[in-house]
């Protein structure tokens, strides 16, 4: 007999679920065979590897070339770098470096003498190491004083992977962490080298920030006991409101649109921090300080050496088959932008990241010779604005 409709559509019913089953199981085999042989530790411990070096070398010279682009006076500032893996941390670009490294803005020591790497250099220098033997107490990614200068610090970017493979194995179940391919995790979230490269212009920041304006630097680090108490939850949705009129702002098509919502956005922050105690409303300002303006400083020199810019990386950088010549940074630039009008629902200071960045956007637009005031001038964001729309 031949069959009906009706019955092939319920054989296509019973053959389509089934048909997802297969596909689901698929998916977490294939998953499951790409978390196989995730690196356990970096390949090169005692030593920079060369494509580690050209990193390095493409963060002084993005920095040289288009630091004053992004920031007057910052290509000028003599700022090292510091990387560290699971066993060493590496020295560059300081000649015969006093022992250790101070922490910021306690200036607890530590660390050990700073050795010369031994049968290799650094850009035709001799570089230097010295072991970690506390892993409790790395030079971490922020910047650090070794001697009276200061120093940009962060992991290799081959120990940030591993890192970051440990992170899914230790807080998350077996069973959950095979259902995500992580290779593909790292590749969307943090492989692009520009990413890797643009952390550590975040921390060269912080470190230009120590050395033009130390007091407010360490005003905002010592907030950490107030953060402790700020009332994340609570200011959620008149957060979220802010921050959709600044970036709104930012973004509009005219000057007069861009002051408009520059007021209303001054309006409903004043109107928010009424509810807030004098410490809190300090907190915020010192974190859009020195947080907000290191992400616009990393976005902006990023953004400016993007391809067809003219600018022209570090020869070796080639050889790194996640570096793209910044190609996508500008779209990169956008989408952070925006990124500020969705941090409301983020515990910690991040969203003053994103809030900090936005108005630095915003003042460029409005008042194109803000930055001196800002840095080193130590002047809040808010303000800055509040005195240009005025």
């Amino acid at each position: 007999m031949k069959p009906t409709k009706s019955s092939n559509l319920k054989k296509g019913c019973l053959f389509f679920p089934l048909g997802l089953i297969v596909l689901c199981i698929l998916a977490v085999a294939a998953s499951a065979l790409s978390n196989l042989n995730l690196p356990q530790h970096s390949s090169t411990l005692d030593r920079l590897s060369e494509l580690e070096k050209a990193r390095l070398s493409e963060v002084l010279h993005l920095r040289t070339v288009l630091g004053d682009a992004a920031w007057p006076g910052w290509s000028q500032a003599d700022i090292p770098l510091i990387v560290y893996n699971e066993k060493y941390a590496f020295l560059v670009g300081y000649p015969n470096p006093p022992a250790g490294w101070m922490k910021v803005p306690t200036l607890e020591p530590r660390g050990g003498p700073w050795e010369e790497v031994p049968g290799d250099v650094f850009e035709g220098h001799p570089y230097y190491r010295t072991p970690i033997t506390n892993p409790q107490k790395t030079p971490e990614g922020f910047t650090v004083l070794v001697g009276d200068r200061w120093v940009a610090t962060f992991q290799t970017r081959e120990y940030g992977e591993v890192e970051f493979y440990r992170g899914f194995r230790q807080n998350l179940p077996p069973f959950i962490s095979n259902l995500i391919p992580v290779r593909l995790a790292w590749a969307l979230l943090m492989g692009k080298t520009e990413s890797y490269i643009a952390a550590l212009e975040h921390e060269s920041f912080h470190a230009y920030e120590g050395i033009q304006a130390v007091d407010r630097l360490n005003a905002s680090e010592g907030m950490y006991t107030v953060e402790g108490n700020y009332p994340f939850d609570a200011m959620e949705e008149p957060w979220k409101q802010e921050m959709n009129v600044l970036v709104k702002a930012a973004q509009a098509d005219t000057d007069s649109e861009a002051i408009d919502l520059a007021r209303q956005f001054l309006q409903m922050r004043s109107s928010r921090r009424a509810g807030l105690s004098a410490e809190q409303v300090d907190f915020e300002r010192l974190r859009e300080w020195e947080e907000g303006l290191a992400k616009y400083a990393e976005l902006e020199i990023t953004r400016l050496a993007a391809a067809g810019s003219g600018y022209h990386p570090v020869e070796g950088i080639s050889q790194d088959k996640d570096f793209n010549n910044y190609k996508n940074q500008q779209q990169f630039w956008s989408e952070q932008l925006n990124e500020a009008k969705y941090t409301q629902g983020r515990s910690g200071d991040t969203r003053f990241y994103y809030s900090g960045n936005a108005l630095a956007v915003l003042l460029d637009r409005l008042s194109p010779g803000w930055k001196p005031h800002a840095l080193p001038g130590g002047e809040y964001l808010d303000d800055l604005l509040q005195e240009t729309l005025k």
